[in-house]
C-alpha cells in the first residue's frame, strides 16, 4: 500500500469504506493494513472492518474473524479499540458474541 505517511496511513483505515462502493475491495484493504508493523494501523485497521459492516452490511466473518481475534491478542496499548471494533461488529453483523467463539 503507498501512502505518503505513518499519519495517513494510520487514518485510512477509518474512511475506506467511504473510498470504495465495492465493500469487498474495502474489506481486503483492511486485511492487509491488519498486517502493518504499526499497531496504531493494526488497530485501525479493526476499525475499519466495523466501519464496513455498519455502512456496508457485509463482511467476510471466515476471513475477519481470525484477524480480529489475533488483534485482540496481540495488541498491548490499542486492545480496547480492538474489542470496541468487535463489539460493534457482533452487533452489525448479529455474529452472536464473536468473543465467546
Amino acid at each position: 500500500m503507498q501512502l505518503g505517511s505513518i499519519e495517513e496511513l494510520i487514518i485510512f483505515p477509518l474512511s475506506v469504506e467511504q473510498c470504495h462502493a465495492d465493500w469487498k475491495i474495502a474489506q481486503n484493504i483492511c486485511v492487509e493494513l491488519s498486517n502493518d508493523s504499526d499497531e496504531r494501523v493494526r488497530a485501525n485497521s479493526a476499525l475499519g472492518f466495523a466501519y464496513i459492516a455498519r455502512k456496508k452490511g457485509k463482511i467476510e466473518k471466515h476471513i475477519v474473524k481470525p484477524i480480529l481475534l489475533g488483534l485482540l491478542k496481540n495488541s498491548s496499548d490499542r486492545w480496547a479499540r480492538v474489542v470496541d471494533s468487535i463489539q460493534d461488529i457482533d452487533s452489525y453483523m448479529n455474529w452472536q458474541r464473536l468473543l465467546s467463539d
